[in-house]
């Protein structure tokens, strides 16, 4: 049925992207790994997660995510490094990264999913006026392997949402798209910070607010997870994140101080460092984490003393991933936040 659906998806990404790309866009395929589809039903006990992985560099740490033996992996924006318009060069980038053998490896040992950033969107810190959006979309999802029959196929932009595990043991991973809808950011003549707030703009768009509220309202996992390529709560660098867009990130957080859904916790990639921050948000009933997981193949090794105020764990400035664990055996779950690295040298470790 999978070969059935990836044969449809052709001619879907055929149509949409032109009789010039039929050769390029064949060509991604016939070494490309088959993703293990999602079992939701299955107990997750170990979760990876990553950012920023440019095809065009080092390969290496999916040796060490394999160490972990992951359920499932999560990518959290710029899979790839793309920057472009031309959709058969993005996808030559998609299959450049698929027909790795240690990626192919997790492919089929573990279910994979995932959001795009920036570069994988096709643009650097790009945002609704991106021409190229619906075309970008349908290659993520191609090389995700999202099947046709996924809600997210029908809807404008790329949020998705999944609940995984058995009737009290269930975690529910949101998605979140801070691309497609995103409204613009003003350039700084002066660098620093890069971009002026925006002070009354949007990250999501109104249906993907209404869908975000729904789908924490009907929720019936015991852990929430949200994901998005940019921070959350960071909010001193002087690059993206939420907190250019005060409004939107006070939306969000309100949100989830009004709906309360058990457990959540938020995971971010885009800054090719690792840490975790933490808050206190008024109604939640618990802390607010975002553990952020960068980059893949490249680090800001010179980034030592940036300040954070919500920082709780280790700056780690060296290539990562991160790793939640779950131990289901309390009455409440616990997870156990990894930040891990070549070798699997373990960095830190929080526990929520």
């Amino acid at each position: 049925m999978k070969i059935i659906c990836s044969l449809i998806c052709c001619v879907c990404l055929f149509t949409s992207l032109g009789t010039q790309g039929i050769a390029a866009i064949l060509s991604t395929y016939p070494d490309k790994a088959v993703d293990r589809p999602i079992d939701f039903q299955q107990q997750l006990s170990t979760i990876a997660f990553g950012s920023c992985n440019n095809q065009e560099k080092d390969q290496a740490m999916w040796k060490s995510i394999l160490l972990n033996q992951p359920d499932l992996w999560v990518w959290l924006g710029d899979n790839i490094y793309a920057d472009t318009d031309n959709m058969q060069a993005m996808a030559r980038m998609y299959h450049k990264v698929s027909s790795q053998p240690d990626y192919n490896k997790l492919c089929a040992e573990s279910s994979i999913m995932g959001i795009w950033d920036d570069h994988d969107y096709g643009v650097n810190d790009g945002d609704k006026n991106y021409s190229k959006r619906r075309q970008s979309k349908e290659l993520m999802l191609k090389f995700l392997d999202v099947p046709l029959s996924d809600p997210v196929w029908k809807h404008e932009g790329a949020y998705q949402a999944y609940t995984i595990g058995p009737a009290g043991r269930q975690v529910k991973f949101i998605l979140l798209d801070g691309r497609y809808f995103r409204d613009e950011l003003k350039a700084n003549p002066g660098g620093t910070p890069r971009y002026f707030v925006n002070e009354t703009g949007d990250m999501l768009g109104e249906a993907q607010w209404k869908w975000l509220e729904a789908e924490l309202r009907n929720s019936t996992a015991q852990i929430h997870i949200i994901g998005c390529g940019v921070q959350f709560i960071h909010d001193e660098h002087a690059f993206e994140k939420w907190a250019n867009f005060p409004v939107a990130r006070k939306r969000l957080l309100d949100l989830l101080a009004q709906i309360k859904p058990t457990k959540t916790m938020l995971i971010s990639g885009d800054r090719h460092i690792s840490e975790v921050s933490k808050m206190e948000l008024t109604g939640l009933g618990y802390p607010l984490y975002d553990f952020t997981s960068s980059g893949l193949t490249h680090a800001y090794a010179g980034n030592t003393t940036e300040p954070n105020r919500f920082r709780v764990s280790p700056l780690v400035n060296q290539r990562s991933f991160g790793i939640l664990r779950i131990d289901w055996s309390g009455a409440t779950p616990k997870i156990t936040m990894e930040a891990r690295g070549l070798n699997n040298v373990e960095f830190f470790k929080v526990e929520f």
